[in-house]
């Protein structure tokens, strides 16, 4: 630190410093941070030059496997689906690049009106009175919409179904801690009983699974009790079911990255939120308006925003300090290029593969469905050989990433899930048949001979 040529201070100025606040040295102020952690080995050799830092992290790249070098059948929250090249060209012009925060409405004209845009589009496709713009990702918005249903019940108990993604329930679990709420964790088919006293029911439609949900009854259990129904959706199944304003439901939250944002790892991402206007001034984030001048012309202004920074700390409804403005404009620019037709298009060729693969899978010797009912565009599978780490590792060798640890995230599960999109080929199907084919044989081989 002494020799730092980036600060100012001279030696007797840090030590005046250290000596007023009463230790001996700026490490005793980090007594908090683990000894391994302080000062980490990069273990980059010293005095590599701008060219070989380049070709050594190039070199560190290309043990990466990206989702397009190969059969792929991850999903979830986050998923491979087809990307109009307009998207990025569009979303990506100098006028959107640094959309962040509008602090200043009037010279931000072009950014909030993408964002009008965006709320409006989203608040077409799902139904709903109002949409902010926007969250995080999608366990931010579920955990918002809960202190959302908190606020408006006065009530401190959280039901969420287990059949919800297992990211979105972790984020609610660290958002609780804080305000000490009761977060209870059932099956989906158990959210009614546990009504009474709640804030809000929490359920996914469709499931973690892939699996329909029949929400109104579990919205009438919810509102018999006075608590509110949240709805977890996903973009693109919202296409072909009934959206979630037309089942009663009082907020809709989920991911929106499937719309038009590429995967990456650790985002940024799209928190959707949306709910009933009786809601409005619960909401977290921001609310764009459109309005008129004196002189009629049409513009547009933050009607609400709820940052702490803009108002008195004790009446903020939340502590997101932005939204994910470059994200929401991608996706305002992907379902305006879609339109209705392709959005439908898109997810009815996901469901039809999905459906496709299922049953090829499920005439694999030891393969089976795991769904108990009607699933869209992913499924569980069940193929016995010796747990997920087993299966995850033989389908790689093959080339191929599929499934999801479920023992680890669902109660009582061990299953492939398997998840299908528009990107999803024959080929695709066809190797992953084929390796399921000569795992699960040799499974049977090695058990015979013992």
């Amino acid at each position: 630190m002494n020799n730092n040529p980036y600060s100012p201070h001279t030696d007797a100025d840090r030590a005046a410093m250290l000596k007023r606040v009463g230790i001996k040295s700026v490490d005793e102020l980090l007594t908090a941070i683990p000894k391994d952690a302080l000062r980490p080995k990069l273990g980059l050799p010293a005095g590599l030059s701008e060219i070989e830092i380049q070709q050594h992290l190039e070199s560190l790249a290309t043990k990466n496997r990206t989702a397009s070098s190969g059969p792929f059948f991850l999903g979830g929250p986050v998923q491979r689906r087809y990307i109009p090249a307009a998207v990025p060209v569009l979303a990506l012009r100098g006028e959107f690049l640094t959309a962040y925060t509008p602090y200043q409405p009037e010279v931000s004209q072009g950014t909030l009106q993408a964002m009008f845009e965006y709320q409006s589009l989203m608040s077409e496709l799902l139904l709903m009175d109002v949409v902010n713009s926007s969250m995080y990702e999608g366990g931010s918005a579920v955990a918002e919409a809960a202190f959302m249903a908190v606020r408006a019940t006065g009530h401190k108990k959280v039901v969420i179904a287990s059949d919800v993604y297992y990211q979105f329930r972790r984020t609610l679990k660290a958002y609780a801690r804080g305000p000490e709420l009761e977060i209870v964790e059932v099956p989906t088919a158990e959210l009614p009983s546990q009504a009474d006293g709640a804030a809000c029911l929490i359920v996914q439609h469709p499931d973690a699974f892939g699996g329909l949900v029949d929400v109104r009854p579990i919205v009438a259990a919810a509102h018999a009790v006075g608590a509110l129904a949240i709805q977890v959706i996903e973009p693109h199944a919202s296409a072909l079911l009934e959206p979630p304003g037309a089942l009663g439901v009082d907020i809709a939250v989920g991911e929106g990255q499937p719309l038009g944002i590429p995967m990456s790892y650790g985002g940024p991402y799209l928190g959707i939120l949306a709910c009933r206007v009786e809601l409005v001034r619960q909401m977290p984030g921001r609310i764009v308006g459109e309005t008129h001048d004196a002189r009629g012309t049409r513009g547009f202004v933050n009607t609400l925003q709820t940052r702490e920074q803009h108002i008195r700390r004790e009446k903020a409804t939340s502590n997101i300090c932005t939204n994910e403005a470059i994200a929401a404009i991608t996706a305002s620019v992907y379902l305006a290029l879609m339109g209705p037709q392709g959005l439908r298009a898109a997810a009815s060729l996901s469901v039809s593969r999905a459906h496709e693969l299922a049953r090829r899978l499920a005439a694999v010797p030891g393969c089976s469905v795991a769904m108990s009912g009607t699933f869209l565009d992913r499924f569980a599978l069940r193929a016995p050989i010796g747990g997920f780490d087993l299966r995850w590792k033989l389908l790689r060798e093959a080339n191929i990433i599929a499934g999801d640890a479920t023992l680890d995230h669902y109660p009582g599960r061990d299953d492939l899930i398997l998840q299908c999109t528009e990107l999803t080929t024959e080929a695709d199907m066809g190797a992953l048949e084929v390796a399921m084919t000569r795992v699960l044989a040799d499974a049977r081989e090695k058990v015979a001979l013992r």
